[in-house]
């Protein structure tokens, strides 16, 4: 698996909300591939910065408290901005991938 870079793991993560606010913390870090214990940790930094909230839905004593994440505007708004950063950083790469394969290609 490519390492991703904090920012995309925050995006990947924000997206999986986005679509499936009752994924559990097991099921995000299962489709992201990173350990539960990450995904525990980014989450509450997450809802400290205020981009998503924890609903909790679930109030029976005997059984695990469920839990539905819910995008805020201001993480829909930080989804955005990690999206136009993560898309220029690929068009930069794509720009260099291509200077590349054409200076190789000069020299054959």
């Amino acid at each position: 698996m490519i390492e991703q870079h904090p920012s995309e793991e925050v995006l990947s993560l924000i997206k999986t909300i986005e679509t499936d606010p009752a994924a559990t913390q097991r099921s995000i870090s299962d489709k992201l591939g990173i350990s539960l214990g990450k995904t525990n940790y980014l989450l509450k930094e997450l809802i400290k910065k205020g981009f998503i909230k924890a609903h909790h839905f679930s109030t029976h004593p005997q059984k695990i408290a469920k839990i539905n994440y819910i995008l805020t505007q201001k993480g829909f708004n930080e989804m955005l901005r990690l999206t136009r950063l993560y898309l220029s950083i690929k068009e930069k790469e794509y720009f260099r991938f291509k200077k590349d394969w054409q200076r190789l290609r000069a020299k054959i």
